[in-house]
């Protein structure tokens, strides 16, 4: 039997551990990475965009900790499996994965092209596993008898994965698909005290989506570090026995499933 284990501050810390973050180089991904460095981890970073990549990895370095970085596409397969290869040179294991990357476009279903469906597909779905399976093995073995080794996955899914999305069906279909693969994953990698959770943020303001006009029942904003907490928690030990489970940071929005905030604090439908 695991001895009992006392909350402590420390439990939230990162201390000595390595993440991986896809599309680091703004919006929430940025926000993540920024946070898993503030908290004591060395952070492995990889987006598209170069320029906000080298930003981020300065930010990382200005926090005293070491930022490895890889300019790819994550639908790429073979270049994910390149980038976790540099990252194992560069750390020799990993603790924790975080696949963000992920966007789409609004369009109805009919219109949308299959060449248009595949990146959908391959931005929010496909990537993501193809990440899981390179970076995975990069976790220490579990120790028998306790709850060190293995590590935690973390996957960005949305508030659409639980809900009709008019306009953005292929997006939405692939972040319920990746909310789904979640579960599983959480029992094929239980035995390796892999943990693999999800995030669902709403209203959370972006470079990729603008300002947002306050929607929620929590009558102020959303912010990138919103997400970056959740994901600082599900990575520590203070998370050690949650896995299988979607975290919503989306203001309550979900909980209100149609319901609406009036001007005077009141609701309805």
């Amino acid at each position: 039997m695991l001895s009992a284990m006392t909350a402590d501050p420390d439990l939230f810390r990162l201390d000595g551990r390595v993440a991986v973050v896809t599309g680091a180089a703004q919006g929430i991904g940025e926000a993540i990475a920024r946070a898993f460095a503030a908290s004591g981890a060395d952070v492995a970073i990889c987006d598209r965009d170069a320029s906000g990549l080298e930003r981020v990895a300065n930010a990382i370095d200005a926090a005293g900790r070491t930022a490895t970085t890889g300019v790819l596409d994550v639908r790429d397969s073979d270049a994910v499996s390149e980038f976790a290869k540099a990252v194992q040179r560069a750390y020799g294991h990993i603790d924790t994965l975080i696949n963000n990357a992920g966007g789409g476009f609004s369009a109805p279903l009919l219109d949308i092209s299959p060449n248009g469906e595949r990146a959908l597909v391959d931005e929010n779905f496909t990537s993501a596993l193809a990440c899981i399976r390179a970076f995975v093995p990069l976790m220490p073995d579990p120790v028998p008898g306790s709850r060190r080794g293995g590590g935690s996955v973390i996957n960005i899914t949305s508030i659409e994965a639980h809900r009709a999305a008019p306009g953005f069906a292929v997006y939405a279909a692939m972040k319920a698909a990746l909310a789904n693969v979640t579960k599983s994953l959480a029992l094929e990698l239980a035995d390796r005290h892999v943990r693999v959770n999800c995030i669902a943020p709403d209203m959370i303001p972006t470079p990729g989506v603008g300002d947002l006009e306050i929607a929620t029942p929590l009558p102020y904003a959303g912010h990138p570090d919103d997400v970056a907490a959740a994901a600082l928690f599900l990575a520590s030990p203070a998370a050690g026995f949650i896995t299988g489970v979607t975290i919503h940071v989306d203001g309550g929005n979900l909980a209100a499933s149609g319901w609406k905030r009036g001007a005077d604090g009141t609701f309805a439908l």
